[in-house]
């Protein structure tokens, strides 16, 4: 199988798994996962010179289409020409996220380990993160990036993130949470338990 079978394939993969969003954008989806694990990076300029190697394009394009697919609609290409242009909404791709995850598990298993984490990039970005923790990875399932030193509380986001992924988990699940000492308080515990 040459490399290109193999994106064919993962394109139908996450296409099947998340089959809520539009054709292009699970296109996109899959060649932005699929060339990272070839590059072995997950920097654009990495991952647009494997997928254009790959595919026989233009670096430059792959640069673009790979780049627009984070923009909103209005700032994407064609937008002011009349095609229709969606944002990605990536909060609508957690539950499915979760569930495709969930589906690895053994059919007698019925606990899940969530970690739930806040990373800083220097004085740029601040990710919540919840995790999925599979075989020893933590697997980014719901996220939300936030300018880092802004003023703001950080618990409506907390909150949102965990209602968001409650409908992927199933019923009657053991779920625990894991968190670092910076996630102690109440109502976070309140809304683990809920």
């Amino acid at each position: 199988m040459t490399r290109s079978d193999g994106l064919s394939q993962w394109q139908a993969i996450v296409s099947t798994q998340m089959p809520h969003r539009s054709t292009p954008q699970a296109t996109v989806l899959a060649m932005w996962s699929f060339g990272m694990v070839l590059a072995q990076s997950c920097g654009l300029t990495s991952v647009a010179w494997t997928l254009a190697s790959l595919l026989g394009c233009r670096e430059n394009t792959m640069r673009q289409r790979l780049r627009e697919w984070c923009y909103d609609a209005t700032h994407k290409a064609g937008s002011k020409r009349g095609v229709k242009r969606e944002a990605v909404d990536v909060t609508t791709w957690f539950v499915p996220l979760m569930r495709w995850v969930l589906a690895w598990w053994p059919p007698d298993e019925r606990r899940v380990a969530l970690a739930i984490d806040a990373s800083t990039l220097g004085q740029r970005f601040t990710v919540l993160a919840v995790s999925l923790i599979y075989r020893g990875c933590a697997i980014p399932i719901a996220w939300v990036v936030l300018p880092a030193c802004s003023n703001g509380a950080w618990r409506p986001h907390w909150l949102r993130l965990l209602r968001t992924i409650k409908p992927g988990i199933p019923a009657g699940w053991t779920v625990i949470v894991l968190a670092d000492r910076g996630l102690y308080a109440n109502w976070v515990y309140r809304r683990i338990v809920r």
